[in-house]
């Protein structure tokens, strides 16, 4: 590996606390963090002590889950689908700033509850340093029921993340950042099935004009669409299309974010509280 110096000293570090760990149960989503997660505690502990599952739910993008599917398989590793339901409880479709612990909280006691069937000693997430500069109430969940955080536990950051995957040849190293359907619709707007699939599928159009970083938040009849800055310009070269496509799923007003996208902006409204 190319890696620096200190960077090597981090991967090593994420390699020792597998090794303590002897067994996990990795809670996988496909992406970049928790696929360097998963391949590297199957190099560490082997095929034997090592399973992924993956979380189904209306509010997740059906493409990461494929891709899930697809890179556990490609890293030969126990796989393993279940549903949460989310969408069914009265709490998290409130959508108070509580929304991510409740539902972390319903998402773990599942993987609890697998890991003990499956006679593992931990559950691990990927979770990496970067994670601290947000608001993220879920963590306490994790905090709650026991869950470990490797990569931040060795003080790895998203940027490390990708550099270590792609110079293990991780097909994930460069994929965009990607989070829940629910976090588009701003606190104390409920949770309906109506606004995840409009978001779904107004991001999906985006997706398919070649825009890979892309959120569209979900204000009633306004549609924030948010991408990179420098891809801004690029944005406005298919207004029409874009106008066109989204205002059929029943937006009435079509305005793009001209700060670009950031992770988390929806919790900037926070800041203060």
């Amino acid at each position: 590996m190319a890696a620096g110096s200190a960077l090597k000293s981090k991967l090593m570090r994420l390699k020792e606390i597998l090794q303590e760990l002897d067994s996990v149960l990795v809670a996988y989503s496909g992406g970049v963090d928790s696929t360097l997660l998963l391949k590297c505690a199957v190099d560490v502990l082997g095929y034997e002590k090592v399973v992924a599952a993956t979380a189904v739910s209306e509010i997740m993008i059906q493409e990461d889950i494929e891709e899930a599917k697809k890179v556990a398989e490609g890293l030969g590793v126990r796989h393993i689908i279940f549903h949460s339901e989310e969408m069914e409880n009265l709490e998290f479709i409130a959508n108070t700033p509580e929304r991510c612990y409740i539902c972390k909280k319903g998402r773990y006691e599942s993987l609890v509850g697998l890991k003990e069937e499956l006679g593992l000693a931990y559950i691990v997430d990927g979770s990496n340093k970067d994670d601290e500069k947000d608001y993220r109430p879920g963590e306490r969940a994790l905090k709650e029921l026991g869950i470990r955080s490797p990569l931040r536990e060795a003080g790895l950051y998203k940027s490390e993340i990708r550099e270590i995957s792609r110079e293990m040849g991780l097909p994930t190293w460069d994929s965009p950042s990607r989070t829940c359907l629910a976090t588009r619709i701003p606190y104390g707007e409920s949770i309906t099935k109506d606004k995840i699939y409009a978001i779904r599928e107004a991001e999906n159009l985006l997706h398919c004009m070649g825009f890979a970083q892309v959120r569209v938040r979900h204000h009633g009849d306004i549609a924030r669409i948010e991408v990179p800055y420098d891809e801004i310009d690029d944005i406005l070269k298919h207004k029409k299309d874009i106008v066109d496509g989204i205002k059929k799923l029943g937006f009435k007003y079509i305005s793009l974010d001209l700060e670009g996208f950031r992770s988390g902006s929806l919790n900037e409204v926070l800041k203060g509280q």
